[in-house]
C-alpha cells in the first residue's frame, strides 16, 4: 500500500467504529462466523482492493481476506473482487469503511479509463490536477494511474506553475517568470498559465517551457497553438468534459488536465454480501 494509507484507514475506522458497532455486537456473539464477498454491481476499473482488504484486517487481524482481482483490472458487473471470512460482527463493522475506499478509488479509476481510452487515438495525454480530497491525494492519484491516465504535479514543490495570482502579485508575467527561474532548481521547468493570446506571447518571450491554456475555447486553443508553434509544451485545462474532449485534442496540444477525474468522479457501485456461516 502507499505510504500513509494505514493512517487513513485508522482515521476512517475511528470515525465509523470508534465507539464500537452496537448493532452487530448486539446481534452476533464473538464466536459467530460468516463468509462475505465484495462484488461489482457495474462494469468498472478496480482500484483500492488492497486497501479494502487492509480495512478488514486492521479492524480484526483474525479475519481471512483474499482479493480475487487486482487494481487496474477491468471488472464486469457481477464479478467478485474480494472474499472475507471470520467474525460476523467484525465483517459487518468494517463493511462500510472498506466499501467507501474501494468505491471511491474505483470510481476515479473508471472515469480515468474512459478519458484515457478516448484520448489515446487523439494523441494527447490526460492528466489529473491537485483538486483532490484533502489527505487522499496519493490514493486518488494512484487511482488515476490505475485507470490509464497520468498525474500532474502531486504537490506545490514538484515544479513551477505560475498562475494568474502569481502574475498579478509579481506585477507581470515576465517578472514572475524571471523570479521563478532565478530561484528554482536548474532542472525545474517553468510552466505558465495563459488565458489570452497576449499572455501566450508573453510566456513565449519569457521562454516558458510549458504553456497552460486556461479556460479557452477550442478556437482560441487552435490560435494559441499556432502562435506557440512547437516552442513549448502545450497543456489545455479548464472546462474540458468527456463530451468535448475531441474538440480540445487538437494537433499541437500535448496534455489535457481534467480536475473532474478526482473531484467529480462518481463512486463505483460495489457491495458486500454476507453468504452465511463460515469456518
Amino acid at each position: 500500500m502507499l505510504p500513509g494509507t494505514e493512517h487513513l484507514i485508522d482515521l476512517a475506522l475511528a470515525e465509523d467504529a470508534g465507539l464500537g458497532d452496537l448493532t452487530s455486537r448486539a446481534i452476533f456473539p464473538a464466536a459467530h462466523r460468516s463468509r462475505g464477498v465484495i462484488e461489482a454491481a457495474q462494469d468498472l476499473v478496480l482500484c483500492g482492493v488492497e486497501v479494502a482488504a487492509a480495512v478488514f484486517t486492521r479492524l480484526d487481524p483474525g479475519l481471512a481476506v483474499t482479493a480475487t482481482a487486482s487494481d487496474g483490472d477491468r471488472i464486469k458487473k457481477g464479478a467478485t473482487v474480494l472474499r472475507v471470512r471470520g467474525s460476523t460482527a467484525s465483517i459487518l463493522t468494517a463493511e462500510r469503511t472498506a466499501l467507501n475506499f474501494i468505491q471511491r478509488l474505483s470510481g476515479i479509476a473508471t472515469l480515468a479509463r474512459r478519458f484515457a481510452d478516448k484520448a489515446g487515438p487523439l494523441g494527447v495525454r490526460i492528466v489529473d490536477t491537485r483538486k483532490t480530497t484533502p489527505g487522499f491525494r496519493a490514493l486518488e492519484k494512484y487511482a488515476v494511474r490505475c485507470g490509464g491516465a497520468h498525474n500532474h504535479r502531486a504537490s506545490l514543490g514538484e515544479h513551477v506553475l505560475i498562475k494568474d495570482n502569481h502574475i498579478a502579485a509579481a506585477g507581470s508575467l515576465g517578472e514572475a517568470v524571471r523570479r521563478a527561474r532565478a530561484a528554482a532548481p536548474h532542472l525545474a521547468k517553468i510552466e505558465v498559465e495563459a488565458k489570452t493570446l497576449a499572455e501566450v506571447r508573453s510566456a513565449l518571450r519569457a521562454a516558458a517551457e510549458v504553456i497552460l491554456l486556461d479556460n479557452m475555447t477550442p478556437e482560441q486553443v487552435r490560435a494559441a497553438v499556432a502562435v506557440i508553434a512547437g516552442a513549448a509544451v502545450v497543456e489545455v485545462s479548464g472546462g474540458v468534459r468527456f463530451e468535448t474532449l475531441a474538440d480540445y485534442a487538437l494537433p499541437g496540444v500535448d496534455v489535457i488536465s481534467i480536475g473532474a477525474l478526482t473531484h467529480s468522479a462518481p463512486a463505483a457501485d460495489l457491495s458486500l454480501t454476507v453468504l452465511g456461516r463460515g469456518k
